[in-house]
């Protein structure tokens, strides 16, 4: 859309109308006088304020691409922002979230423009900016404040805001938490294009009654207003600047020693991103790159310019000359060019482009910053290692060498030196894939642009391999190192064009495991048949066209938020479930039935209807619940299924419902199970858990900063409770094969699990099988288990976690339905879930101890197998002869 004139606002005519005041005849004031201005004098400010926020900037119907806050200087003299800072909290957070470290002057009786992010596209550029920061508020609601302090400050909630200290002036909008006397109001979400304005310059510590909504957006930069106009008779000649090497504007450390001052600079074009939010190009000295090591090879020789005005007037290959105010953004050195005039193509004919570093991705920040901004050709095996973002932000953590980066208490108990050293080799590896650009694309403006790297026929799975088919940039942003490609790629960019690719390593089923029977756990992501639509009260995460799709709270309902988006969840679900091939399931996450009046099973039912619907046969059942239920119980719950052909429950199901230790988690369930037909010594017991996440906690269970999270303290009791419960329920069934399962919320070497094995049980996923069942964090670990007491290792015969969930994209998963243009919603087992289920094999009627191994030909010796059968042996074949002749008579089936 055209941006309209910028008309005389208020705050233009009060500066007008001070200009007047100050040339007309002063006359004395009389004591009435005094009285009848003191409270405006009260009212006017006497510092640095927040004069106007625009926070929309390029969504749909944006005047400008981008946000910003202005500054005003109402004084009659410059203040430095040196050590200033402009700082973000969201509306409902306790905590700062982003800090602008701000820098310049801001004239007196005049504004200072201090550019943000962008939502899109849509939009003119802004005026030139007096700064520029990467903080993202939000359009609607959210917390700004000015600070003359560098770090975060501290802010009560309330209306108590005025005084803080660090605080200079603060702006609470929509419904934050924090605000000066009375919150700000807003009007309309990014799509409709407004910006809160003070009247007047008028600071009267009243955000309600200080800011309005103007539909006229009118940023102002400090050229654009103060006390003394400048004359337009005489042309204002640009600062000089320092000639320098891209090397020497780089220097030794990671900021550069021309921080702050105009500089002149030369290299060849080795990237632009004219669009999606970078506003900028890379520069490199000619010649340079190539075969180096990162750890001698001193100074980069590439630097990002950033300018909006002119990077989309240069191309990959061109040879330039910049000039403009050296700097560090967040970290990133780059020279910003604030007009045309300012870049120069220079002929290349005999300049020697650079060439692509190549290099191990450097283990150290000191020999990352000797290649920051350089174009590189990544050397050495690299592995995806997180894609939660990918379909918000359009990036995939890497880690450099092979395999995915682990939770440090996956491998290490907390506290140890294995800990620190797997703290340590996260920072040495983690690199992240990014897509040249800045696009948020859960927002409504950039849902249309369809997101990079991912689709329904090329998977980027945690723990694929990474090939890099062109070389990229180094980049640091967001406290991150960074490859971007040399020009932005979206969902539309062909694969052929990218400059990566990534191996399937998707498991079409898991391995077999052996055994008579297999025994699963599966984390089932709040499978509610009782959809939002059905409940009052509810709200709702929606698609990019506003449709709702789960639900997000206001209810009990958990899951989908009607019966089209719950068919979707099922179909991935049922696909997940019978993909398995087991006999017995546990569940976690299944709804409740009884939360809502109806029986307790309802969903469970549901579930196992779907699966033999799936089937085509009635092969599932589900146990049914016991009479004996707690008194209080969560809106989620655990279950078993079991396919009855091949598997018989021994009695009922058990719930613990008398421990304390799990009033604030899904209380434990227990099930004796045998193969159909088998002697009484196959029966086994399986205890079906779901412990206190690591989300919350405070007093003893607040998060110690070990790596295990909030609530440990109650997770450990919960597992001291469980071992207890185990070991009566073991004495009660008449054995002592026992298996814990589950989702525990602790990672292998956490307190809680070492609990279980200090009380005799095997943790089977992390003795058998290097896989592991959840990502968080962009590190790979198993909060889901097996654990077995002595004699239930005995029995296993394989155990494998099927990698169907936890490293696959959340944006495939049935709750981002329609997020975003690229249709990445397909039916089958990927995503089903957030937690990978875990299968174990069983030999309950057999023996699967191995045999002594032996040389080819060798004869048996006594003890090992030679001589004549004892009394169990002859027992044993009996028995099995039996079983054989009932299968053929009845067609049972049998693994």
């Amino acid at each position: 859309m055209s941006v309209r004139p910028r008309p005389l606002t208020r705050k233009h005519i009060a500066v007008a109308t001070g200009l007047a005041l100050l040339v007309a005849p002063l006359a004395p004031l009389t004591a009435a006088d005094a009285a009848t201005s003191a409270p405006a004098a009260v009212a006017a400010a006497d510092g640095l304020i927040i004069d106007e926020a625009y926070l929309k900037g390029g969504s749909a119907n944006a005047p400008f691409t981008h946000k910003f806050v202005e500054l005003y200087n109402p004084t009659s003299s410059a203040i430095s922002l040196a050590g200033w800072s402009l700082q973000y909290r969201a509306a409902t957070a306790t905590a700062v979230s982003g800090v602008g470290a701000l820098a310049g002057t801001v004239p007196a009786g005049g504004s200072f423009l201090v550019q943000l992010t962008s939502n899109g596209t849509v939009g003119e550029a802004l005026p030139t900016p007096d700064a520029t920061l990467g903080l993202n508020p939000s359009g609607s609601t959210g917390t700004l404040v000015l600070s003359d302090r560098a770090t975060a400050v501290t802010l009560p909630t309330g209306a108590s805001s005025v005084g803080v200290d660090g605080v200079v002036d603060l702006l609470g909008y929509g419904t934050s938490n924090t605000y000066e006397t009375r919150v700000a109001a807003t009007s309309g979400g990014n799509a409709v294009p407004n910006s809160l304005t003070r009247t007047d310059h008028v600071d009267t510590d009243v955000n309600g009654d200080d800011f309005s909504v103007s539909d006229v957006v009118t940023p102002t930069n400090s050229t654009g207003g103060g006390d003394v106009p400048t004359d337009p008779e005489e042309p204002t000649e640009p600062a000089p600047s320092v000639d320098v090497t891209i090397a020497e504007l780089q220097g030794a450390t990671a900021t550069s020693p021309y921080d702050g001052q105009r500089v002149t600079t030369r290299g060849v074009v080795t990237a632009t991103y004219p669009t999606g939010g970078l506003n900028g190009y890379v520069i490199q000295t000619p010649g340079t790159g190539g075969a180096l090591d990162s750890a001698t090879h001193g100074a980069s020789d590439a630097v990002f310019v950033f300018s909006s005005a002119t990077a989309s007037s240069v191309s990959i290959g061109d040879y330039v000359e910049t000039t403009g105010q050296a700097g560090e953004y967040f970290g990133l050195t780059q020279v910003t060019v604030a007009t045309p005039a300012d870049l120069t193509v220079l002929d290349a004919g005999s300049v020697t482009a650079p060439l692509p570093a190549t290099v191990g991705f450097p283990e150290t920040d000191a020999e990352r910053e000797a290649l920051e901004s350089m174009l590189i050709a990544p050397q050495g095996e690299f592995t995806v290692s997180d894609v939660y973002t990918t379909n918000q932000y359009g990036e995939v953590v890497l880690a450099a060498g092979d395999g995915p980066l682990l939770q440090p208490t996956e491998v290490a108990r907390p506290g140890s030196a294995e800990y620190t050293a797997a703290v340590a080799e996260i920072a040495a590896r983690k690199v992240v894939l990014d897509d040249g650009s800045s696009v948020n694309f859960f927002t409504a403006s950039n849902q249309s642009i369809p997101v990079p790297y991912l689709s329904t026929e090329t998977p980027v799975t945690v723990g694929a391999p990474v090939t890099f088919d062109e070389p990229l940039i180094l980049d640091f942003r967001n406290s991150s190192w960074k490859l971007q490609p040399t020009e932005r790629v979206t969902g539309d960019t062909a694969t052929a064009d990218l400059p990566v690719s990534f191996g399937n390593i998707r498991e079409a089923a898991p391995r077999d495991v052996g055994g008579d029977l297999r025994l699963a756990g599966f984390n089932v992501l709040n499978y509610f048949p009782t959809t939002g639509d059905q409940l009052t009260g509810c709200t709702y995460y929606t698609d990019r066209f506003g449709e709702p799709v789960t639900v997000q709270g206001g209810c009990d309902a958990r899951g989908a938020a009607n019966q089209a988006s719950f068919e979707r969840q099922q179909a991935k679900i049922v696909a997940a479930v019978n993909g398995l091939d087991a006999d017995v399931v546990s569940l976690e996450e299944i709804e409740n039935s009884a939360r809502f009046g109806q029986d307790r099973d309802a969903a469970l039912s549901t579930l196992v209807d779907a699966l033999n619907a799936d089937l085509g046969s009635d092969e599932w059942a589900f146990v049914p619940s016991p009479a004996a239920l707690p008194a209080n119980e969560d809106v989620i719950r655990l279950a078993f299924i079991y396919k009855k052909a091949t598997t018989e429950t021994v009695g009922g199901s058990r719930i613990l419902t008398d421990a304390p230790a799990f009033s604030n988690a899904r209380q434990p369930l227990a099930q004796t199970f045998a193969p159909v037909g088998a002697p009484d010594d196959a029966d086994f017991v399986v205890i079906a858990n779901h412990f206190k996440s690591k989300g919350s906690g405070t007093g003893v269970d607040a998060d110690l900063g070990d790596g295990q999270g909030a609530s440990n303290a109650s997770r450990v009791n919960q597992a001291e409770a469980l071992a207890a419960f185990s070991t009566r329920v073991q004495a009660d069934a008449g054995t002592d094969k026992a298996f814990l399962i589950g989702d525990f919320n602790a990672y292998s070497q956490e307190d809680p699990i070492e609990v279980l094995r200090d009380a005799g049980y095997t943790d089977l996923g992390s003795t058998e099988t290097d896989e592991y069942s959840y990502v968080f964090g962009g590190l790979s670990g198993s909060l889901d288990h097996v654990l077995a007491s002595p004699a239930a290792v005995e029995a296993v015969s394989g155990v494998d976690i099927w990698n169907i969930n936890a490293g696959e994209s959340v944006g495939l998963e049935y709750s981002r339905y329609d997020y975003n243009a690229a249709p990445l919603f397909a039916d089958g087992p990927y995503r089903s879930s957030d937690h990978d289920p875990v299968v174990v094999g069983l030999e309950l009627v057999g023996d699967v101890t191995p045999e002594e191994p032996g040389q080819p030909g060798e004869p048996e010796q006594p003890g090992h197998g030679g001589g004549a059968p004892t009394l169990g042996q002859i027992v044993t074949a009996i028995v099995t002869a039996v079983i054989d002749w009932f299968k053929q008579l009845f067609g049972w089936r049998w693994r």
